[in-house]
Order: C-alpha cells, then sequence, then structure tokens
C-alpha cells in the first residue's frame, strides 16, 4: 500500500500540512538501512547531512555532517524535530562521542538574502562535508542532492529515515537552537529562547511592532509585512511545533 502524502494527511484530519507532516514522521522507523547498502557497495566513510532552521525568519540555517561508526550504534536516533529538547541534548553528547566524525557550519541571514534559503541551505551543508576531517566516500543528503564530487543518495524524509541524517539533523538543531538562546537577550522582544527564530504569534507580532533586528532575513518580510495569512507561512512555521 502506498503511504499517505502531508496533503492527504492534513486534509482527511483536518489539521495543517506542518502538523500533518509530523504525524507522517512519527509512522516513520528511523534504521541503518541505507548505510547498510552504501557499506555493502563498498563505501567505507557514509556521511549523513541535513540542515535546520530553513522556515527560520531569524538567524542563519546550520548544517551538520555525521559519520556514524558502524560497530558502535547509537540507540534513539530519530529526526530532531521529534525528539524533546532534553533528549536531543543527550543524543547530541553521545554522537560527539561516537561518532567517526562530525562537522557543523552555517550560513548567516545576509547571505541567506542574497542566495535565497534553498542555495543557502545547499552551501551550509557542502560547508558541513568539506569541514570533516576525512572526505567521506558516500553522502546520504535529506531529500536533495548537492554539488560536490561525491556518490550521493538524497532521501525524502531522510532524517526520519536514516540513523546518519538523523544524527546530523539533531547536532544542527542542538547547536542552532544554542546560537538562539545567546541571542535572545540581544533582542529579547522577539522570544528567541522559546520560539527559536520561527514565524509565531509572539514573533510576528514583535516585528510588526518592533520592526527587524539585523539579523533578521529580509527576504521572508512577507512574514511580518503582509496581514493576512499566507499559505508560505506553513513552511516558516514548520519547525516551530518541536520547540
Amino acid at each position: 500500500m502506498s503511504r499517505k502524502t502531508v496533503s492527504q494527511i492534513a486534509e482527511e484530519r483536518g489539521i495543517s500540512p506542518s502538523a500533518a507532516k509530523l504525524r507522517l514522521l512519527k509512522g516513520l522507523k528511523c534504521t541503518t538501512k541505507f548505510e547498510r547498502a552504501a557499506w555493502d557497495a563498498g563505501a567505507r566513510l557514509v556521511a549523513g547531512v541535513d540542515e535546520v532552521g530553513r522556515g527560520s525568519l531569524f538567524g542563519p540555517v546550520v548544517a551538520a555532517a555525521v559519520i556514524l561508526d558502524p560497530a558502535h550504534r547509537i540507540q534513539g536516533l530519530r529526526d530532531s524535530k521529534l525528539l524533546p529538547e532534553a533528549r536531543r541534548e543527550e543524543l547530541a553528547d553521545r554522537i560527539r562521542q561516537h561518532a567517526i566524525a562530525f562537522a557543523i557550519a552555517a550560513i548567516d541571514a545576509a547571505r541567506i538574502d542574497q542566495v535565497n534559503i534553498y542555495q543557502a541551505s545547499k552551501l551550509a551543508m557542502t560547508e558541513a562535508i568539506r569541514m570533516l576531517p576525512s572526505p567521506p566516500d558516500h553522502l546520504l543528503v535529506d531529500a536533495m542532492r548537492l554539488d560536490i564530487a561525491c556518490a550521493q543518495t538524497p532521501i525524502i524524509h531522510g532524517d526520519a529515515l536514516s540513523a546518519s541524517i538523523a544524527a546530523a539533523s539533531i547536532l544542527a538543531k542542538v547547536e542552532r537552537d544554542a546560537m538562539m538562546r545567546l541571542w535572545d537577550p540581544v533582542y529579547p522582544v522577539y522570544g528567541l529562547a522559546s520560539n527559536k527564530g520561527y514565524s509565531t504569534q509572539r514573533h510576528v507580532s514583535a516585528l510588526r511592532e518592533h520592526g527587524p533586528s539585523p539579523l533578521h532575513r529580509l527576504s521572508f518580510s512577507s512574514a511580518w509585512t503582509t496581514p493576512a495569512e499566507q499559505d508560505v507561512m506553513e513552511f516558516m512555521r514548520e519547525d516551530a511545533a518541536s520547540d
């Protein structure tokens, strides 16, 4: 039986697309299936790659690349959006301790405005891969192909299906959340410690009242300058529900 799409789940349940996506992700099983296929094909260093913060109104998009050790299984890996904060922090520590290698990279708001968020996400992931101490020979990437000379397997919902991508998702989110907590006292009106820069009602209201900070993404300004609700707001709110 074919898996239902996010749109089908949203329509059947009468919920938002972002809520429907979370429901779909919760039903997926995170395993080393894709890693094993790459190892069996001869790859030695398989890196999972993912980004977080793509839908945020504030700050950078952050990516991580993680090469897991085939001999050490880290229990409990799954999409970072599905994990409570304390569990993410715990798993991030275990990933740092037991992974063969990992790296984290960020692309700031100014660059996002310059090249668009899709290209900035790809840049962040590519930079994280290049920062790894040893170059991987196979990449597992969440739902896209990168402009890098390496064998790749793009996986839709990869952060919910691949242990390596899930590990990258967790490291990237823990890193970015820490950044938001540091910026919160600098720009307290936006509630960054709680909303992590995403499009919550408080955040949008603060933007309409006070305007953007120097670290807001001006290319996302329609989120706070247009009075009417927009379909694009679902994309901008997508990860906010996990915080």
